[in-house]
């Protein structure tokens, strides 16, 4: 009696499980993580999960939902170059071995005929704020570890910051002081770069004029190779006051209007932009949803902003290429010469574009600046080889 009391007890607590540690891959700054999901004929699956707090949409990829069994809608609609169906989202999903029940999600956005929810990514689903706030969560950036856990089980360590949490669909946002000013910024750690309004960029490099800047998003500032990009401004502000937590030399990027409006919408406060990963690298960041608290324990007590790499703006394309979208200045000349718009990266230094992550390539991209790296392009069909160097961008 004994032991089957003891085997009992042991089941149940394996259902109750109420914290779960797990290693993360931190590609292009974006948190992702293995995630498991129970299938119709009782075996598991498992994918990658991108952990993306500053996102109330759950999206997935049209071959995940239907191996879940998930109802797919017929009507196909078009958002921003994707092909989307909808359907309800996943009853379960396991993250080490905790169940978590995204119950407030009514729909979920399938991406048709795609390998991944993004260009440029691996992560075939995310778990996006309205998932997340239901539990403590937090992201160990040092030691690469993310941690998810019943309302009021972590033990949270570090200064604490009070901040705004959407009740509908957890988005956080933090009242924060830049160069004396008063604004809010969102904690995002689905983001890989720090984003707030091109007006209030403008504003800050007029008025100091001898803070680091650029023109092009490159590095961890290039997000998804769209449009605006090669013309975004970056600017290494000196310090941010985040909720009365000190924040030392953040490298940020110009966020155009129409990008803001669609997140202060979401949001439902009026807000300045949003603090992402690269923010907190050194650092490891929790959410209290249920306290409407932040912390950040400083691990790492300085992280370089310089981003040292080719100063290229990329596009991930559908297809697995990566296409120029831009060239970023330096010193007031093109970061590349004899590059353009629209021409196919085919290799770095040999190695293939195609089909990696957009953290695989910038990784080949960057090094120390005055490093030169081979790139071999397509235009119009034709191959040729550029020599390019690794520059400082935001360095001092």
């Amino acid at each position: 009696m004994k032991l089957a009391a003891a085997l009992l007890a042991l089941v149940v607590s394996g259902f109750a499980q109420t914290t779960a540690t797990i290693p993360i891959t931190l590609d292009h700054n974006r948190v992702v993580i293995d995630v498991r999901f129970p299938l119709p004929d009782g075996s598991t699956k498992r994918v990658r999960g991108w952990v993306d707090n500053g996102n109330p949409e759950m999206w997935i990829t049209e071959e995940l939902a239907k191996k879940l069994g998930l109802e797919i809608s017929a009507d196909l609609k078009q958002e921003g170059g994707l092909k989307i169906r909808s359907a309800p989202p996943p009853p379960t999903l396991i993250v080490g071995g905790m169940q978590l029940h995204p119950g407030d999600i009514k729909r979920v956005k399938v991406l048709v005929a795609r390998d991944a929810i993004a260009p440029g990514m691996s992560a075939e689903i995310n778990l996006p704020s309205t998932l997340l706030h239901h539990y403590d969560v937090q992201v160990d950036y040092p030691n690469r570890e993310f941690t998810i856990a019943a309302p009021g089980t972590l033990k949270f360590q570090g200064l604490a910051a009070k901040a705004t949490v959407n009740q509908q669909n957890g988005l956080v946002q933090v009242p924060a002081k830049i160069d004396g000013e008063d604004h809010n910024l969102a904690l995002d750690v689905g983001a890989s770069y720090s984003f707030v309004s091109a007006t209030l960029i403008a504003k800050l490099m007029k008025v100091h004029p001898d803070w680091p800047r650029a023109t092009g998003a490159v590095g961890a500032a290039n997000m998804w190779g769209w449009e605006d990009e090669p013309q975004l401004q970056l600017l290494r502000v000196p310090g941010i006051d985040f909720g009365g937590v000190p924040l030392n030399e953040v490298g940020m990027a110009s966020f155009e209007e129409k990008g803001l409006a669609w997140f202060e919408k979401r949001a439902g406060v009026p807000t300045a932009g949003l603090l992402g990963a690269n923010a907190f690298l050194g650092d490891r960041v929790g959410i209290d949803y249920v306290h409407a608290t932040i912390y950040i324990d400083k691990v790492f007590k300085k992280i370089s902003p310089e981003i040292n790499v080719i100063g290229l703006t990329i596009r991930p394309e559908p297809d697995g290429r990566y296409t120029v979208a831009g060239v970023a200045e330096y010193l007031g000349k093109p970061a590349v010469a004899d590059v353009k718009a629209g021409d196919v990266l085919l290799t770095i230094d040999d190695t293939p574009a195609k089909g990696g992550t957009m953290g695989q390539v910038w990784s080949l991209l960057g090094g120390s600046p005055g490093d030169v790296r081979t790139l071999t392009f397509e235009r119009e069909g034709k191959p040729f080889m550029v020599k390019a160097t690794v520059r400082g961008f935001l360095a001092k």
